[in-house]
């Protein structure tokens, strides 16, 4: 009961700590709460949304993000795996002739890693730059 109450006394010290750092501590606007004004501007936001139907539509959508990045979304929507087997029997014609294309890339990927090819964005903007004097001489 003690811990509660001290946790209570620190948690409204640090809430007026903030306050006095947001409102400032000269008081020439009057004591400003910062739980007050934060009220104030969701009611604001509640009152323009109400108003205007593509906002509400925004709100509806934000909520739909919200609940797709949930890691548990992703729980909810497992596919069975009577379903994967069928997805992977109906690709059973094309896996070889990707594996193959896989196999390809792999065997060219020290050409890809070559110092010409590196070279390329270098190159780019020497190539740029005798197009310009190119169209300037013509």
């Amino acid at each position: 009961m003690a811990a509660g109450a001290a946790e209570l006394r620190r948690l409204q010290w640090r809430l007026e700590e903030l306050e006095q750092r947001v409102g400032g501590g000269d008081g020439a606007c009057g004591p400003r709460k910062v739980a007050d004004e934060l009220v104030k501007v969701q009611v604001a936001l509640s009152n323009i949304a109400g108003k205007r139907e593509r906002i509400k539509i925004l709100f509806k959508k934000i909520e739909d993000v919200i609940k797709y990045l949930d890691p548990q979304y992703i729980d909810r929507m497992a596919v069975p795996d009577a379903m994967k087997l069928q997805f992977i029997l109906a690709e059973e014609q094309v896996i070889p002739s990707r594996a193959a294309l896989l196999e390809q890339v792999k065997n060219l990927q020290p050409i890809l890693d070559s110092a010409s090819i590196q070279a390329v964005p270098d190159h780019a903007a020497k190539l740029q730059r005798l197009s310009q004097i190119h169209i300037q001489q013509q």
